[in-house]
């Protein structure tokens, strides 16, 4: 499939130029795996707006991540300016030698990143099978299109025999908030084990540009320096703290993301599209046979609604949540208007 300009989930501003403007309504964005509730994000305290964002803001975040994820003293985090912020820097930072294991399909930028490092990658279904080899594993847990899971077992057997062998694993758990079954952020600060988290997708709140790196203080110590002083706005810190210590609202979101998910599925469903996994947050699915992914969603873009195609994936097409009944009646109208007879 070929895309018919560089594509990204969230590009408003490219499906706008390919597209045009869809009039009143706006576009309906599902092209990311971001939750439609966002967390209160109204009254921080000045301080955060007026002064530098000083190391007592990083570690009443860094506490609060502490507390919410039962992190082991061991492990060190480090605050960063979204999880992208931090893959160009991974390889630069005392990261061992040998190739580099990825998913497929998986989130491309960690791919990218190792190989504009000069690094040699190769991408499995599942990464896993290289545990014990050494170089560099990573796992997107769970998977991002795919929603594949990897038990935390099985990442922590593979994160000692990587470590055995000199070598690392990174998981990726952009959105592991939805899944916390899986998460191995409590064996963080392991030889070895580096643990990468997402803030925005889950409380609703891309724009803050906020995520955090757990793993063992040699790892995490120098990306610090590299990243230098003030990585993170004070009103991101800020804000992740408060987020991250309110238990009772992220208890809420899971409920209320598991929810949307259902009646996404409702929707896909109804409009002949098959389910191929995914999480609370997004949607992969097929399309139907003799059709193209890349049609659909320019048929929907041509109505104003954004969703994610793949180069490599001729039928599949990711979905995000419509949080509210208006935008699944949207989304309804704009499948059957869209579908390829």
């Amino acid at each position: 499939m070929t895309l018919p300009f560089l594509w990204h989930g969230g590009a408003i501003a490219a499906a706008r130029a390919r597209f045009g403007d869809p009039g009143p309504q706006g576009w309906l964005d599902l092209s990311t795996g971001i939750a439609p509730i966002a967390y209160p994000y109204s009254r921080l305290p000045v301080q955060a707006w007026t002064r530098l964002p000083d190391s007592d803001l990083a570690e009443a975040f860094i506490g609060a991540v502490r507390a919410a994820h039962h992190l082991p003293a061991v492990a060190a985090v480090l605050p960063i300016a979204g999880e992208q912020a931090i893959l160009g820097l991974l390889p630069l930072c005392n990261a061992p030698s040998g190739a580099v294991c990825v998913p497929k399909p998986g989130y491309r930028g960690h791919a990218e990143a190792w190989a504009a490092a000069g690094r040699l990658v190769h991408e499995r279904a599942d990464p896993l099978e290289t545990a014990g080899e050494g170089g560099v594993i990573v796992v997107i847990n769970p998977n991002n299109p795919s929603g594949r899971r990897w038990s935390a077992e099985s990442l922590l057997v593979a994160a000692s025999a990587q470590a055995a062998a000199g070598g690392w694993l990174i998981v990726d758990e952009a959105f592991g908030e939805v899944t916390p079954d899986l998460s191995v952020l409590a064996y963080s600060g392991r030889p070895g084990l580096l643990v990468l988290r997402s803030f925005g997708k889950f409380f609703g709140l891309p724009g803050l540009r906020l995520g955090w790196l757990a793993g063992p203080p040699e790892v995490v110590g120098p990306l610090a320096l590299r990243l230098g002083p003030w990585a993170v706005s004070g009103p991101a810190l800020a804000l992740g703290a408060r987020a991250e210590a309110d238990e009772l609202w992220r208890a809420g979101q899971r409920r209320r993301l598991a929810r949307l998910a259902v009646k996404l599925d409702g929707v896909l469903s109804r409009a002949g599209l098959v389910g191929l996994g995914g999480t609370d947050l997004f949607r992969l699915v097929e399309v139907p046979a003799g059709t193209r992914a890349l049609d659909w969603f320019e048929g929907l873009a041509a109505q104003g609604i954004l969703v994610r195609p793949f180069a490599d994936a001729e039928r599949a097409l990711r979905f995000g949540l419509p949080g509210t009944q208006a935008a699944r009646d949207r989304l309804a109208a704009g499948l059957a208007r869209a579908a390829v007879k």
